[in-house]
């Protein structure tokens, strides 16, 4: 019974906030979400990576490590990505972003730290940081067909990164200050942005319903499959190998909609949207099995 009750308390609070945007988004049909895009993007998604890298105790080793394991699940997700999309007749470019960067900041983040504590939230982290640093970089590329290092030099997230790791490779103190003015930037952003999800969930529209159930199907139950596999092919235990399967889990970002909608013709980013909303549904059923499962035997 314990671990229904521990599902709840670390559910509930997403999902929660989630719905507060979806009944503002269907309470004021225009409200203004560029102010949360920007502020993620600039700010609180920098201030997200340095906080849970650098605050919660995890290593350097740990980082880059989860990090690497991370990475070989987005050349998994990628793999899943183009068969799928070559099956479904689609842009096997411009349409990958939503299979290879789920949603493990903003969504992933706060479940790992109910989870598991800090520790999962440092964890979740590393892995939030190479989905960030992505969603900027291999995001903007894969949208708009153009390869070009301003785009990262011109990332917060980038320096973020770089910063961090600094950081926990000198094994430098963080001062109080610093600490407290990036958790304040890291609550406020995760909060912000699960509304903004809410919020889209009432905006965007699903064209092709069908193709959009089946790539949302390859996410939120591939994904993780796919985690599972990296657990056990390098052996992981505890709590990061339940941080590595619950992120693997997540549904596509919002944010794969925000950059495409920049970048990528307009039936291209209907498709995204299409995935975006159906693979954040199906979640709604596909994380509660995920993290029940991580408590229960990864703990």
């Amino acid at each position: 019974m314990d671990i229904y009750i521990k599902l709840f308390e670390v559910l509930f609070p997403v999902f929660f906030i989630v719905g507060i945007g979806y009944f503002l988004g269907k309470k004021s049909p225009k409200l203004d979400t560029v102010f949360i895009t920007n502020f993620g993007a600039n700010i609180g998604s920098p201030a997200i990576v340095f906080y849970s890298v650098t605050t919660t105790g995890i290593t350097f080793e740990i980082f880059i490590n989860y990090f690497f394991y991370y990475f070989l699940a987005i050349i998994g997700f990628s793999l899943v990505g183009i068969v799928f999309l070559k099956f479904l007749k689609k842009d096997v470019i411009m349409e990958l972003p939503p299979f290879i960067l789920p949603n493990t900041g903003n969504m992933g983040l706060p479940i790992c730290l109910f989870a598991y504590g800090s520790q999962g939230l440092g964890i979740a982290g590393a892995i939030a940081s190479i989905i960030i640093l992505f969603h900027f970089t291999l995001g903007v590329f894969l949208s708009s067909k153009k390869f070009t290092f301003e785009v990262i030099t011109k990332s917060p997230a980038f320096y973020a990164i770089i910063v961090s790791i600094i950081f926990i490779y000198f094994k430098i103190d963080v001062p109080n200050f610093i600490v407290n003015t990036t958790m304040l930037l890291t609550y406020a952003t995760i909060f912000l942005i699960l509304m903004s999800l809410g919020i889209a969930l009432t905006r965007l529209k699903v064209f092709s319903f069908n193709k959009a159930l089946i790539s949302s199907l390859a996410r939120v139950i591939i994904g993780p499959i796919i985690g599972f596999g990296l657990i056990k092919f390098f052996n992981l235990t505890g709590v990061a190998a339940g941080v590595l399967l619950i992120q693997s889990a997540m549904p596509s970002a919002i944010l794969n909609y925000l950059v495409g909608s920049m970048y990528s013709p307009k039936h291209i980013v209907d498709n995204i949207a299409s995935m975006i909303v159906v693979s954040t549904i199906l979640s709604f059923i596909t994380v509660p099995i995920v993290v029940f499962l991580a408590l229960k035997y990864f703990i």
